[in-house]
């Protein structure tokens, strides 16, 4: 169940969310208590230190150790000799080691003072010798004075100038303040936690709110099937990222319906074009065992052979489409034309009355596939001399950062309305460029496969096929 409530993205939002508020609330919480309580032993220190020098003013001018008492009635303070001797001390002198001695001279360190323990007469002169303690102590909290609390004192140290007197006074953090960093320490720990839960609720139903048009979409998209690519889920108003993902389900959509209906029509035509020479086959096979003696043999395996050549071809240029929808554009290496030119004419013997030239700018050099780039120009010089009536001219120049490869013949040309729908697999046109010899009806569906690969683009116009390709740097 944990797992389950950990995967939805509502729990993890609303969790981190109460999270971060937790850390940043408790974090600033202990920043302000800490500054807080460092500004009360700063304050405590301070008075300390203004206490010895106050004892320290009163020894130097000459005052007596034992006067000392009678002109200071407000702090605890102890003068010790150089034996560690209590010599006078405030309230009263108490017996035993001195209270406040220890620290190094010159220094402040931290004592502790057992008021709770202290004869009840003594503590009252105790505590009127520490007014921070008095208000807070004896008039508003007396109960807290039978407290095992120890009260923490800052005691400062100093000698008199002829140093025959250590000197030491202390004072301590007004509790006043310490008791309310104390309850504001208390109420920190428990708004902290209910601030954070409080926070991780709203956050919970603000996703919850916000994720509502996300599950009508996908559940709109998930009723949507192979048969049903032509719905459209319903796009939101707003300009927010809700309506945008409804926008680009859309488009998927579009794309989707597209690829299904191109492959629908592809696996018809390419069914048509199978049947077609395998009929012609099983017509040819058939007259021959009907009648073995009439029909010569030979005669009839060369047609049977053509139509299998024809066949290998159609399934050939159907495997390399698949390959080319596939594959990705992977990493190019500079090609020449010159040499994918030369590479796809030299040797070619073209037909009876056809002559093909070529004009080629050597420089003329282009990221990509050379075995490609040559069945490309292949694909356009076979269909051009199908065409043609005399001459085909291949031509190879550079506009600008483009190679541009044009291949034309002076055959009767396409027409402009179908200067795009050419390139489509298995195009039949209607005029006299429709029924060729020997072309399986993917030439020039491969050759635009092929450019697009090569990031460039392929146009006809008339009998006049041009192809442009970024050119390589240098």
């Amino acid at each position: 169940m944990l797992r389950d409530l950990w995967r939805s993205t509502r729990f993890r939002v609303a969790a981190a969310a109460a999270l971060s508020s937790m850390i940043a609330l408790g974090a600033t919480g202990v920043f302000f208590v800490l500054q807080a309580q460092d500004r009360l032993e700063t304050n405590a220190i301070q008075t300390a230190k203004q206490r010895v020098y106050r004892i320290q003013e009163l020894l130097n001018s000459g005052t007596p150790v034992d006067k000392i008492n009678s002109r200071i009635s407000d702090m605890i303070y102890e003068i010790v000799d150089r034996e560690g001797k209590r010599l006078a001390s405030c309230p009263v002198p108490w017996e035993g080691q001195p209270l406040l001695a220890g620290g190094k001279y010159g220094g402040v360190h931290f004592v502790t003072f057992e008021l709770y323990l202290i004869d009840g007469n003594v503590r009252d002169q105790v505590m009127n010798c520490l007014p921070e303690l008095y208000a807070y102590v004896m008039r508003d909290h007396p109960d807290r004075v039978d407290e095992s609390q120890p009260i923490p004192l800052y005691t400062a140290t100093g000698r008199s100038e002829d140093q025959r007197y250590m000197v030491y006074a202390a004072a301590t953090p007004d509790p006043a303040a310490q008791w309310g960093a104390e309850t504001t320490k208390t109420w920190l720990l428990i708004a902290v936690p209910l601030v954070s839960l409080l926070i991780g609720v709203i956050a919970w139903f603000a996703v919850r709110r916000s994720l509502r048009p996300v599950e009508a979409l996908r559940a709109e998209v998930a009723e949507i099937s192979a048969h049903d690519l032509g719905r459209r889920v319903a796009e939101p108003p707003g300009r927010d990222e809700i309506p945008r993902l409804a926008a680009t389900m859309n488009t998927m959509l579009a794309r989707l319906d597209t690829a299904v209906t191109r492959q629908v029509q592809f696996t018809a035509d390419a069914s048509h074009e199978l049947r077609t020479p395998l009929t012609t086959m099983r017509n040819q096979l058939e007259v021959l065992l009907t009648y073995p003696e009439q029909i010569e043999w030979r005669r009839s395996c060369e047609n049977v052979l053509l139509d299998v050549t024809r066949m290998e071809e159609l399934v050939a240029d159907l495997l390399l489409l698949s390959k080319l929808e596939g594959a990705e554009t992977g990493k190019f290496a500079p090609v020449p034309l010159a040499e994918v030119v030369e590479a796809c004419l030299t040797g070619r013997e073209p037909r009876d009355g056809v002559t093909i030239t070529s004009e080629v700018d050597s420089a003329a050099v282009v990221p990509g596939n050379r075995v490609r780039l040559t069945r490309l120009l292949r694909n356009l010089v076979d269909n051009a001399e199908r065409h043609a009536k005399s001459s085909v001219r291949v031509a190879v120049s550079i506009v600008d950062d483009e190679c541009v490869l044009t291949v034309a013949d002076d055959g009767a040309g396409i027409p402009e309305a179908d200067a795009e729908r050419v390139f489509d697999r298995f195009v039949r046109l209607d005029d006299g460029r429709d029924r060729d010899e020997g072309g399986s009806g993917l030439g020039l569906a491969i050759v635009a496969e092929i450019a697009h690969a090569h990031e460039g683009t392929v146009s006809i116009a008339g009998s006049v096929v041009t192809v442009r390709l970024p050119r390589a740097e240098s």
